[in-house]
C-alpha cells in the first residue's frame, strides 16, 4: 500500500556489520539508534546477531517493544521525570545529567530491587544536554551517595543543536575529565561514549582519542554517510531504505501559480521559478509524512518543486520515462525526511 518506505535489510545488516568490524579494530563498541526506524519489530529483531554491544533509543515507547530481546537497552534522551519507573524497568542503561532525575532512578531501583546503569552526560560545547565540565566533580559526588545506581561510564553529544564537530580536542576532554573521575571515586566504568555517527570520521581518519570505546551510531548505518561532513562512506550501502509515492495526476501547467501570491498552508511566502508549461506530476504524500526538500528522486531527471500536507508536486518533463498515473516513484531520503515517513502512520513500512 503506497506510500511505503521499503527497508532492505540485508543492505542494511551488512552496513552495521561492517561498521561494527571497523570499529572492534579500535576497541569500540557500537550501540545501534534504532529510533529513526521507531524500533520496528521486523528491523531490531535482525540486528541482534550483527555483532553490536546493544540497542539504543530515545523514546521509552520504543525500549518497549524490544523488552524480549537479549542484549543490552539504553535509553538515549535524558529520562522525564514521569517515565522513570518504565525507564528502570525497561532500559538497562540510560544517560543523565540531572541529579534530581537520578534520584528518582535510584528510588524507582530501590523498590524494584534493581541496580539502574547510568552514564553521565558532559557538555563538551554543543549546548545540548550535558554536566557543564565545571560541575563534574561535585555532580559525581553527589550521584555517589545515590543508592539504587551506578556510574557505568561518561558521554557527550555533539554536532546534534551547536553544530560542534567531533575532534581530537573535545573528545580528548571527554576522556581526560572521565579517567580523573575513575580515578578519584574508583569507579569501575564500562563505557566513554564518544557520541554519535558525527564522531566516526575521526576513527576512519584514525584520531579517535585513545579511551572513547563507544559509538552511537545511527544515521552512518541507515544512510551509509558520516554526519560531521556527509561524507559517503565507501563500504556501506545508501539505500537500504527507500520511499515510494504513487502518482495521483500528471498534466501540463504552468510552473508559477497564476494570481497574487500569500501564504502557504505552512505560513510561508513561497517563489517558484518560471519554467514555461511543464509537466508535473503529484504524488500521494506530503509534508506531514516527509520532508520534502530531503528527498532524493532515484530518476536524476525529477525535480521537486514542493509539497503541501497532503501531495508533493514534481517537475518530471525531463524525464526519460513518460509517467503515468499509478506509477510509482522512488526516493532516497536524508534523515529527517526518513524520520518522519517511518515516524508517520499513513506510509507502511516494508521489509525485504
Amino acid at each position: 500500500m503506497y506510500p511505503e518506505v521499503v527497508i532492505k535489510i540485508d543492505k542494511y545488516k551488512s552496513n552495521i556489520k561492517s561498521l561494527v568490524e571497523r570499529c572492534s579494530g579500535a576497541n569500540v563498541k557500537v550501540w545501534i539508534v534504532t529510533k529513526s526506524f521507531c524500533a520496528h519489530p521486523h528491523i531490531v529483531s535482525n540486528l541482534i546477531d550483527c555483532g553490536i554491544d546493544g540497542l539504543a533509543d530515545s523514546r521509552i515507547q520504543n525500549l518497549k517493544k524490544m523488552k524480549d530481546l537479549n542484549i543490552k537497552k539504553i535509553l538515549l534522551r535524558i529520562p522525564m521525570l514521569n517515565e522513570v519507573d518504565d525507564v528502570v524497568e525497561y532500559a538497562d542503561y540510560s544517560l543523565n545529567s540531572e541529579i534530581e532525575t537520578i534520584y528518582a532512578l535510584g528510588e524507582r531501583a530501590r523498590k524494584k530491587g534493581k541496580k539502574h546503569n547510568i552514564i553521565i552526560m558532559l557538555d563538551m560545547g554543543d549546548l545540548r544536554e550535558g554536566v557543564w565540565p565545571d560541575d563534574v566533580d561535585d555532580f559525581i559526588n553527589k550521584v555517589l551517595k545515590i543508592e539504587g545506581v551506578e556510574i557505568k561510564g561518561f558521554g557527550t553529544n555533539l554536532t546534534c543543536y551547536g553544530g560542534v564537530i567531533p575532534d581530537e580536542n573535545n573528545l580528548g576532554r571527554l576522556v581526560k575529565i572521565a579517567k580523573e573521575m575513575a580515578e578519584k571515586y574508583k569507579l569501575d566504568l564500562e563505557y566513554i561514549s564518544g557520541g554519535n555517527s558525527s564522531s566516526y570520521y575521526l576513527l576512519e581518519d584514525g584520531k579517535l582519542p585513545v579511551g572513547i570505546n563507544n559509538l552511537r551510531l545511527g544515521e552512518i548505518a541507515i544512510l551509509g554517510r558520516e554526519t560531521a561532513f556527509g561524507k559517503r562512506i565507501d563500504m556501506l550501502h545508501d539505500d537500504a531504505f527507500i520511499l515510494r509515492a504513487q502518482i495521483v495526476e500528471i498534466k501540463n501547467k504552468p510552473s508559477v501559480p497564476i494570481g497574487n501570491i500569500g501564504m502557504d498552508a505552512f505560513g510561508n511566502k513561497p517563489y517558484y521559478e518560471d519554467r514555461g508549461i511543464i509537466k508535473r506530476a503529484i504524488i500521494a504524500i506530503g509534508r506531514q509524512d516527509i520532508n520534502p526538500d530531503g528527498l532524493i528522486p532515484l530518476d536524476p531527471n525529477i525535480d521537486i518543486l514542493g509539497a503541501s500536507s497532503d501531495h508533493t508536486i514534481l517537475d518530471v518533463t525531463k524525464s526519460e520515462r513518460d509517467y503515468k498515473v499509478g506509477d510509482v516513484i522512488e526516493f532516497k531520503m536524508d534523515y529527517g525526511s526518513l524520520l518522519k515517513a517511518m515516524t508517520s502512520e499513513y506510509v507502511d513500512k516494508v521489509v525485504v
